[in-house]
């Protein structure tokens, strides 16, 4: 039997043509859309796994509305065979766990599964430009029961297993999967193909299958508004908090780079002083009903992400907003992180010491690397067993997978890459409720340009908070806390994937998170490939500086600069003292990374890029004069901090 490639695409709107609607949330409706930029390279991936398995069949799925057709119709010029749109309003509203077990759905209608044909990958974007929370793959993954694989930027199928290179921070697996399995990647993989004069005609001879929720038998109590365990409660427009740029002025590029020194060291702008305007009381009529749909569940609980036998940094940031939430919540709400490992009880006490109160332990030499099944399969048990309330995740490239796939575990509702938790309330005026207590997780969405507040109603509430946002809570070594040790059931079958290599370079994601001053190319330093950049940092550490390069994401898809190194929205978030943005327009996705770094500096020829809007100080120039000159102050003893 041939195996079947199966490719999960989106049709999205452009970002910066989406409106706020006066219901406060987004209308797409004149907004152009295009396919998924991810899941073109999730497209791409299919038609090279063709070519190395010639009887494959092609198969490219969908959901949404009838105008998605003409995404589909895209993916048959470029070589798939056949097509399906999952269409129907009532599955209007969905988030991604209603979105996944439609797919997935639709995917067993289709005849695969366990049970069924088993012969298939899957294969789809890392993340879609509209929703940002790279949710939708594991929760199919989890709804088909099959293997998984994210963060794939290279794969190849080789003695009928797939072999697969996934990014993880400051390197990258070489993993080894089984059929059937699914595949996530991302847009540092092969770019996608255009299609040719003979593909277009076959696209337009070939009819799409359009089906319902009634024609593949899916209820609609978990799809839609209604079905979805998450609602989005409101969405703002994020301004910037900073103070108008100070450019610097003179005849040439020797005298501006003086004038920035000066206006540097006067440390004349500050972050502008916002009005406080006191929150409106809210007027609760005394006929609605106080709603606590916690039931018995209590306790936050956190994973202690482990990287060369380190806990994360990613992972301590994420006891700060644990430790906020606690404390609000009060009842002597506790702080369990989920240690999981091989020798890793030498590990928890730091966890203690940074506040988490209990530290559940899973020792056992066959989880001394991180695996998505049996990970997850042992967070459904200790949920199961402590039926926490809340459980948080670092977005991390294995958090990012694993929150979703221990949602559909759980049957819980999980919030993507959040920069704010905090415990809130939810007026239901249409059957006069009010929740409370319940978890607002804030996020930013639709290009970074709107923050939204999400709610779950179901228990654990599970959110992924984005790393580099929280810093890590202080070091109390006096502190005490509870030490506990969990025998999990370990099964075979969860182990079928293999990791073959990892490789970890030079702790560039450790360095990022650390450097006190980075400096960051875009576009603007291809040229010498961000030579002069990197030699601006040696001269930095050479002063005993905390000093690291990044870039922007067109200098990683050029190959110039490495992932690891990719400041913004797909890459890292970082907040130095100084941020030094060399030839970077400022586009949402980058500014996502670096707006909370104490300082901005911004360099680049044309005074009318986006990015003398975000920092704080500026320079107008050539990226070839002006780094040199820097250099030469460096040399002799500046260092950009105050």
């Amino acid at each position: 039997m041939a195996t079947t490639i199966i490719s999960l695409i989106k049709q999205v709107p452009l970002p910066t043509q989406m409106r706020m609607g006066e219901d406060g949330l987004m209308d797409r409706a004149k907004a152009k859309s295009i396919i998924n930029i991810d899941c073109s390279f999730g497209l791409e991936a299919g038609l090279e796994l063709k070519s190395m398995m010639k009887e494959a069949k092609m198969i490219v799925c969908s959901m949404g509305p009838p105008s998605f057709e003409q995404s589909l119709k895209k993916a048959i010029s470029l070589g798939y065979d056949e097509a399906y749109l999952l269409s129907d309003r009532r599955l209007g509203g969905s988030d991604t766990f209603a979105t996944g077990l439609a797919l997935s759905t639709l995917i067993k209608h289709l005849g695969f599964g366990k049970g069924k044909n088993e012969d298939f990958i899957i294969v789809a974007g890392r993340q879609t430009s509209d929703g940002d929370t790279a949710h939708v793959p594991s929760q199919v993954a989890q709804n088909l029961d099959i293997p998984q694989a994210t963060f794939i930027e290279d794969v190849k199928y080789e003695n009928n297993s797939v072999i697969a290179k996934r990014i993880i921070e400051g390197g990258f697996q070489i993993l080894k999967l089984p059929k059937p399995c699914l595949l996530s990647l991302t847009p540092t993989g092969t770019p996608p193909r255009r299609a040719n004069l003979k593909g277009a005609v076959k696209a337009r001879n070939t009819k799409i299958n359009i089906l319902n929720i009634d024609d593949i038998n899916l209820s609609d109590e978990k799809i839609g508004l209604s079905g979805s365990p998450t609602i989005v409660a409101k969405v703002v427009n994020i301004k910037s908090k900073r103070a108008p740029v100070i450019l610097s002025s003179g005849k040439d590029a020797s005298f501006k780079v003086i004038n920035l020194i000066q206006n540097i060291k006067s440390g004349k702008n500050t972050l502008q002083i916002l009005e406080k305007k006191e929150p409106k009381p809210k007027i609760i009529p005394d006929d609605f009903r106080n709603v606590d749909f916690r039931g018995s569940a209590r306790g936050i609980l956190t994973w202690a992400e482990i990287a060369e036998g380190k806990i994360t940094r990613a992972s301590l940031e994420l006891l700060t907003p644990a430790r906020h939430l606690a404390d609000s919540l009060k009842e002597d709400t506790k702080v369990i992180t989920l240690l999981i490992g091989y020798d890793v009880k030498n590990l928890a006490d730091e966890l203690i010491w940074h506040g988490s109160d209990e530290v559940i332990i899973v020792d056992n030499e066959r989880l001394k690397e991180y695996l998505i099944l049996p990970f997850s399969s042992i967070f459904n048990e200790v949920i199961k067993k402590i039926n926490p309330e809340i459980a948080l995740f670092a977005a991390t490239t294995s958090g990012r997978e694993l929150a979703p796939r221990v949602a559909v575990k759980t049957q819980s509702g999980v919030t993507a890459d959040c920069t704010g938790l905090e415990i809130g309330e939810y007026i239901d005026k249409k059957h006069k409720k009010l929740f409370y207590p319940i978890l607002e997780s804030k996020r930013p969405t639709y290009g970074e340009s709107k923050l939204a507040t999400i709610l779950g109603f179901h228990c654990p509430q599970i959110s992924t908070a984005r790393a580099g946002t929280f810093e890590v809570p202080k070091k109390e070594k006096k502190r005490k806390g509870a030490i506990i040790y969990f025998k999990p059931k370990l099964k075979d079958e969860d182990f079928v994937t293999k990791i073959i290599k990892t490789v970890r370079g030079d702790k560039n994601t450790v360095n990022l998170f650390d450097a006190d001053i980075i400096v960051s190319g875009g576009r603007g330093t291809i040229e010498d490939e961000m030579g002069l950049i990197k030699k601006m940092v040696e001269v930095l550490k050479n002063q005993g500086l905390k000093a690291e390069y990044a870039s922007s994401r067109p200098m990683v898809d050029m190959g110039i600069c490495e992932y690891s190194r990719q400041v913004g929205q797909t890459g890292k978030t970082v907040r130095p003292k100084v941020y030094i943005a060399v030839g970077i327009s400022g586009a949402i996705q980058h500014l996502a990374g670096m707006k909370e770094s104490k300082t901005i500096i911004a360099i680049n020829k044309n005074i009318k890029e986006n990015i003398f809007s975000h920092a704080d100080f500026g320079i107008v120039g050539y990226y070839d004069e002006i780094i040199p000159l820097l250099i030469k102050k460096i040399n002799e003893g500046f260092t950009f901090l105050k």
